[in-house]
């Protein structure tokens, strides 16, 4: 395993790999070759004789948090291939969404609802969990205004205002609690599970009439996000995708992220190189009909975070980001520790 990791890490040290953003303009990745990074050993690794599937059946099934009462679901999401994007036609379509691609997803599960207060506060509060963090884990900082604004905490309401960088080390923070390897859902994942099988605008068809019954937006939300799970899942049992709060994803947003993985359509992403811009997907409960679409694509914004009083600036909170959250998955095929430790020092070291 180690050899493996060590020819992995000589052949990205072969390539230049070369990010640049100019304001206005889109942001663009150029590389000679393909970058294997931290994603993209995971990736590897699933596909190895090392690779560890769980040994448990490929259903929904119950992750309890130790040393709590706090528990969440888990779904299962079936291997696939799909039509990512959406076609220039669909209304409210923009041209970061195309074109349309077939791309083949692997086997995972997928929290069957947002990240709630209840599960993040174990990870954020030492109060609420006193066992000592493990080697490798921080805790964030004591938020110094409530980012909740009062829209609520406690009874399911969605963790939210946070960074990637926090959403992450929860993953990594979880992943030693439990000793299962959870992380953020790349685009293709994201969109794949949102669609459940649909090729529609959303996931219930094309006609946004229906919205209210599955997604929280400015046309119902009062402007606050709400509990998870009152309104309906989509097909494979999914909550809150749409809607609520925008949930991160792992990949570097690029404006051509089409044409950027048209050669590796086999589980593509684009791990980022950078802090900015990350992919969010799904929108929030500020945004309208069309920011919820299965393909819609949102880049983060360090504007997110201009007036946060702290020199240097959080890495934990978006000063103005309350709807931000997160969702986590679970690969059936697991990486063994070298490469789930790898893939957070990728993840956890960006600039």
């Amino acid at each position: 395993m180690l050899n493996l990791i060590y020819r992995i890490l000589w052949i990205q040290d072969c390539f230049k790999y070369s990010y640049h953003y100019q304001p206005m303009q889109q942001p663009t990745i150029s590389c000679h070759k393909p970058l294997l990074t931290g994603l993209a050993i995971i990736l590897l690794m699933s596909r190895s004789a090392h690779a560890q599937s769980g040994g448990i059946p490929f259903q929904a099934f119950e992750q309890k948090i130790p040393n709590s009462t706090v528990s969440f679901k888990m779904v299962p999401v079936p291997a696939g291939v799909f039509s990512m994007g959406s076609l220039e036609k669909e209304k409210g379509h923009r041209p970061d969404e195309g074109p349309v691609s077939k791309v083949t997803v692997d086997s995972f599960w997928m929290e069957e609802h947002e990240v709630t207060y209840e599960e993040y506060i174990l990870f954020q509060d030492e109060s609420q969990d006193p066992v000592p963090v493990p080697d490798g884990i921080t805790r964030p900082s004591p938020p110094y205004i409530d980012f909740t604004l009062g829209m609520g905490k406690t009874g399911g309401f969605p963790a939210n205002s946070l960074s990637q960088y926090a959403a992450i080390m929860y993953c990594k923070w979880l992943y030693k609690k439990t000793g299962i390897f959870y992380r953020l859902p790349t685009e293709a994942e994201w969109e794949y599970a949102c669609r459940a099988g649909s090729s529609t605008a959303y996931p219930f068809g094309d006609d946004a009439g229906s919205l209210n019954d599955y997604a929280w937006y400015n046309g119902n939300s009062d402007n606050k996000y709400h509990a998870v799970k009152q309104l309906k899942p989509n097909a494979w049992g999914l909550y809150d995708m749409l809607g609520n709060v925008a949930e991160w994803t792992l990949d570097q947003y690029a404006g051509d992220y089409f044409e950027k993985i048209k050669d590796h359509p086999d589980n593509p992403s684009l791990p980022p190189v950078t802090k900015y811009p990350i992919t969010l997907r799904g929108g929030s409960f500020r945004d309208d009909r069309a920011l919820l679409r299965c393909a819609a694509r949102l880049p983060s914004d360090k504007k997110w975070n201009a007036r946060d009083p702290q020199i240097p600036r959080s890495k934990w909170w978006n000063t103005d980001a309350p709807f931000i959250g997160f969702r986590v998955v679970r690969p059936v095929k697991q990486p063994d520790a070298a490469a789930a430790d790898l893939f957070f020092n990728q993840f956890l070291t960006l600039k």
